[in-house]
């Protein structure tokens, strides 16, 4: 690879059908973009979370030979749910089957909301109840309080692969958002690429969604890696 061309390695759960589009569209310093896709255990990742960290290591394992820059692990919730331990072991687990530095959307998430001094927090999500409280639970063990969590409360992931940008605009735009300072939303899956201009407008305060928030992150390691090397 030349010095300014990345090869990076994307890693999201098997039936993602947002994020590869959204990355490469945020992302155009990423002259190769291969895409790992983890399928997730008959119980779901939150039934058996390591069965999905491990189906993430066999995921990305035919893809070390190709030798990627940068890995992005783009699973929102694979991140949260087990907490930051959890989202840790993924990480160290990939940055040692890869030899290449890791950028997680749970870490992303963290890193933006702290570079806009937000510490209160109000939250956009598909998921289930025990997710969203698994979500609030990181958030708050991070240090950023959540003023309201608005949900589409999605039971299967036909209904996640269902949610349309438009219908995240609409709750994006209904959710009330007195005394946060960011609004999030959360998920790889939510379409949001079209939308956040409209609702950094509608908001007047930061607004981040879990791919922009990794792509954002994503840069900031590759420009380091870029100036370590130079």
């Amino acid at each position: 690879m030349t010095e300014t061309a990345c090869r990076a390695l994307l890693i999201v759960p098997a039936a993602n059908t947002t994020m590869t589009r959204e990355i490469a569209a945020q992302c155009p310093w990423i002259q190769e973009l291969l895409v790992a896709r983890v399928p997730s255990p008959p119980e779901g990742i939150a039934g058996n979370l390591p069965g999905y960290r491990a189906n993430t290591m066999d995921a990305a394992r035919p893809f070390v030979a190709r030798k990627p820059d940068l890995v992005i692990f783009g699973c929102t919730a694979a991140g949260f749910y087990g907490g930051p331990a959890g989202n840790a072991a993924t990480v160290d687990g990939l940055r040692a089957l890869t030899g290449a530095p890791v950028v997680s959307t749970s870490d992303a998430m963290m890193a933006v909301l702290r570079h806009e001094d937000a510490a209160r927090v109000a939250v956009v999500t598909p998921y289930a109840q025990d997710v969203n409280e698994r979500l609030i639970a990181y958030l708050e063990g991070e240090g950023v309080a959540v003023t309201v969590l608005d949900s589409f409360l999605c039971a299967t992931a036909a209904e996640l692969l269902a949610v349309t940008e438009a219908q995240v605009l609409a709750k994006s735009l209904a959710t009330d958002l007195a005394g946060a300072d960011a609004m999030f939303l959360a998920c790889s899956q939510m379409p949001t690429l079209g939308i956040l201009p409209r609702l950094r407008a509608h908001a007047g305060i930061p607004v981040w969604s879990s791919v922009s928030a990794t792509a954002w992150a994503a840069e900031r390691a590759w420009r380091a890696m870029q100036r370590q090397a130079a």
